[in-house]
Order: C-alpha cells, then sequence, then structure tokens
C-alpha cells in the first residue's frame, strides 16, 4: 500500500530556511542588471522597477529598524489596530455564532440576512467607517472586524451544529444541564474550529488595519506604503510589505502557542495513527 513520507521534524526548519534563501535569491538574479539575459522587459532595469532589489529592501528595513528607528511608532500604531481588530472580531463571531448555533428559530430567522452580510465586499465599508468613526484607529479597527467577525463566527457555528447526537443524548441522559453541555459538549466540539479560524483571522485582521491606513491615515505601516507608491518606490514597499508578513506570522506564531496549551487533550496526528 501507498504510504505518504512524512517530513522529518528536525530537518523540516532547515529545508524552510533553504528554500525562503532560494526564493530571494532568485529574487535577486532576476532584479540585478546584467546578471540573467532578458526575456521579458525590455531592459535591466525595469525589472527592478517593477520588483525591486533584494539588497535595497534590506537595507531600508535596516534603516527603519536600527538607523534612523523611526519605524516603531508606525509600527506600534498598525499592531494596536490590528490586535484590537482581532480581538473583537474573534470575541464577537466567538459569541454569536455560539449564541445563533444554540437557537433553531434565530438562526432560521437570521440566516438569509447573515449570508447577505457576509457575501458583500467589506472592503467597500472602509470609506463609510471613516465618516463615521474618523481617520483614527477606530476606523481601521471597525473594517478589521468585520474581516475577522465572519471567518470566526461561521466556524463556531459550523462547529457547534456539528456536535454528534449521540454524545449529546448520552450527557442528557446522565443529567447534564444546559451549561454542563455548553462547557463539556459544545465549546470542545467548537474549539478546534476556532482556532483554525484565527490562523485565517491574523491575516485579515492587519488587511483591515493596513487598507484603512491606505485610505486616510497619518501613521502606520499602511501610511508609509501608501506614501512609498505615490513616488514608484517600490523598494520601500516591498520592505512594508516584508515587515507586516513578519508580524503577521508572529501573531500566528503567537496564536498556535495558545491553541496548543488548550488543546492538549486532542491526540496529536501520530498518536492517532498508532490508535
Amino acid at each position: 500500500m501507498w504510504q505518504a513520507i512524512k517530513p522529518n521534524p528536525r530537518n523540516l526548519r532547515i529545508w524552510q530556511l533553504l528554500l525562503l534563501v532560494a526564493v530571494f535569491g532568485v529574487w535577486w538574479a532576476l532584479t540585478t542588471p546584467g546578471l540573467l539575459p532578458n526575456v521579458v522587459f525590455e531592459n535591466d532595469r525595469q525589472a527592478a522597477f517593477f520588483f525591486g532589489e533584494p539588497l535595497q529592501v534590506a537595507g531600508r528595513i535596516w534603516k527603519w529598524f536600527v538607523i534612523d528607528a523611526d519605524i516603531y511608532a508606525h509600527l506600534w500604531v498598525t499592531l494596536v489596530e490590528t490586535v484590537l481588530a482581532f480581538a473583537f472580531g474573534a470575541v464577537f463571531g466567538l459569541g454569536f455564532g455560539l449564541w445563533l448555533a444554540l437557537q433553531p428559530m434565530a438562526s432560521a430567522l437570521l440566516e438569509p440576512y447573515i449570508k447577505a452580510l457576509n457575501s458583500m465586499p467589506r472592503i467597500i465599508l472602509a470609506p463609510i467607517f471613516a465618516v463615521w468613526f474618523g481617520l483614527g484607529i477606530a476606523s481601521k479597527v471597525a473594517l478589521g472586524v468585520t474581516l475577522v467577525f465572519f471567518i470566526v463566527f461561521f466556524n463556531v457555528y459550523q462547529g457547534v451544529r456539528e456536535v454528534s447526537p449521540v454524545i449529546l443524548a448520552n450527557a442528557r441522559m446522565l443529567g447534564a444541564t444546559r451549561r454542563q453541555l455548553l462547557r463539556h459538549v459544545y465549546l470542545p466540539s467548537a474549539t478546534s474550529w476556532v482556532f483554525s479560524s484565527l490562523h485565517t483571522s491574523v491575516g485579515l485582521a492587519f488587511v483591515g488595519a493596513v487598507v484603512g491606513e491606505y485610505l486616510g491615515s497619518a501613521s502606520g505601516v499602511g501610511y508609509l506604503i501608501h506614501q512609498a507608491e505615490g513616488v514608484f518606490d517600490i523598494n520601500t514597499v516591498m520592505a512594508g510589505i516584508l515587515v507586516l508578513t513578519g508580524f503577521a506570522l508572529a501573531l500566528d506564531a503567537g496564536v498556535g502557542r495558545i491553541e496548543r496549551r488548550l488543546m492538549k487533550w486532542q491526540p496529536k496526528a501520530g498518536e492517532t495513527e498508532k490508535l
């Protein structure tokens, strides 16, 4: 029988690092004038103009964090907006999804309206939030909440709805109250769905913050990227994108750490296969 080859955890990080180095190596080779034959652009400088130069991008990041040290205030604004949008969106999505999944009548009544709101391209709400809440942090947080909320809501809703009827029947037979069912049956069932949605929501919270800064702001990493785009400074744009990506990965790693602590009861993949 065919069996999938599992990666060795000891060598996995090394291979991931080598892949990252290879990506940057290809980027450097494609944007260095005269290094490779030109098959796409009319001259050697066009590739660097459209995609930036990795050494220049690294220099910009180094200048931001070490030489000028002027990015910390902008980064703090973006991180505050992101964390607030992520926290409020996750809490509201968790609470509303849990409540609606346990209320069949309300679920049937609100289902078409929730689907309509979810199908709306929520980025277009950014100018409306700017009018309602101003150009400060509140409008960026509001936009981020709308992006995070539905991801968490639908995962929680689905996780609670898919609780095994047999488990529910056995718990009720043993005399479990509604609160005990919520604590010991519904919430554990939804936990894995919740954390799955939170990993996706981290990136969306960043999207909400940065898009809001694009439309109107005097600070934030999105503001720096927008200013650089106005003067066609692609190196600064790429540097801002890499900085945002790095911090999004850091937040996602934090979510993963919390997940591992709260999900200790869940058997690992290797353990389930042995069973």
